[in-house]
């Protein structure tokens, strides 16, 4: 910056003071005397910020002579000091920031109907993120199987798989009627910690479960190497939310799959205008009920055609 100061005293109103250009400040001045020295002229070497000196700088320059600049420079206005006052901070004052989600709690409505946990409250989700199957169908699905099977009272002696199991509410209801050990496949994590296993613990049924963190079509595509040498199942549960799969692409998938055997039964929980088929990968219909909006399909060996009717 570069000064040219003056030895005279000056008098300066705020009408002597103008701009002649974006980076000089001309004083006209009126000495005490007579003088030759007629103006002083201040001049800046900053660089002019979009044709205007810059109101720092301005600010400076009149502090150093005495000046209020409050009395020449004009106020900023509202808008920028906010924004001074707020900091740089971009758009992001501008985008109301995402109300936390309540947190996900669980209530007990669910029970084991037969076998040996019979009665035993089970937990499920409180809303509609899980939607267990309503009880009057287990009870009728397990009641069909045990009938088809040769064995009213319980079922025959098996592996039960247990796809979309959420609550674990029928696998959980396959051991305590009799089935050896069950497989559950669920993708929410948070089901899984605070829902099913809970269940499994509550109903002592932990050790003879085993738990599938995944989705439903990863799990039958790779079926050997989730469950290992150990075959095909006895019993597999389909019931899936209705309207996030597609049943005909679902169907195709467990009847390609290693999951299915010739002595396996099907149970298919599904919603109304559903086509289902009379067979899947050898297993035939053995039963079809409808009970309000859902459906219940059981499908297994020929040989329990008869026996279920």
């Amino acid at each position: 910056m570069a000064i040219l100061t003056s030895p005279f005293n000056f008098n300066i109103t705020r009408n002597d003071l103008f701009y002649t250009n974006s980076n000089l400040l001309l004083f006209p001045s009126k000495p005490t005397f007579n003088s030759r020295f007629r103006h002083l002229v201040i001049t800046s070497s900053a660089k002019p910020r979009s044709g205007t000196l810059d109101n720092e700088k301005k600010r400076e320059f009149l502090e150093r002579y005495g000046l209020n600049p409050d009395d020449y420079l004009p106020k900023p206005s509202s808008k920028i000091k906010r924004g001074k006052e707020q900091g740089n901070t971009g758009m992001r004052n501008n985008t109301p920031l995402e109300e936390p989600k309540p947190p996900r709690e669980t209530h007990k409505l669910l029970q084991v109907l037969g076998g040996s946990a019979r009665r035993k409250k089970l937990l499920s989700p409180k809303g509609m993120d899980v939607r267990p199957m309503m009880e009057v169908v287990k009870g009728a699905a397990f009641a069909i199987l045990q009938a088809a099977g040769g064995s009213p009272q319980s079922l025959r002696p098996g592996r039960w798989l247990d796809l979309y199991s959420g609550t674990g509410s029928v696998g959980i209801e396959a051991i305590s009627r009799g089935c050896s050990e069950a497989h559950f496949v669920e993708m929410d994590p948070w089901v899984i910690s605070d829902v099913l296993r809970p269940n499994l613990e509550s109903t002592g049924f932990l050790d003879v479960s085993v738990i599938h963190t995944a989705r439903v079509e990863t799990f039958l595509e790779n079926a050997d190497r989730f469950v290992g040498k150990d075959g095909a199942f006895d019993y597999i549960s389909v019931t899936p939310p209705y309207m996030l799969v597609d049943y005909a692409v679902l169907m195709e998938q467990v009847s390609n799959s290693s999951v299915v055997g010739e002595n396996t039964f099907i149970l298919v929980e599904y919603p109304s205008r559903t086509d289902m088929l009379e067979s899947y990968a050898g297993c035939v219909k053995i039963s079809d009920r409808r009970f309000g909006r859902t459906h219940l399909a059981i499908y297994g060996p020929k040989w329990a055609q008869k026996k279920s009717k």
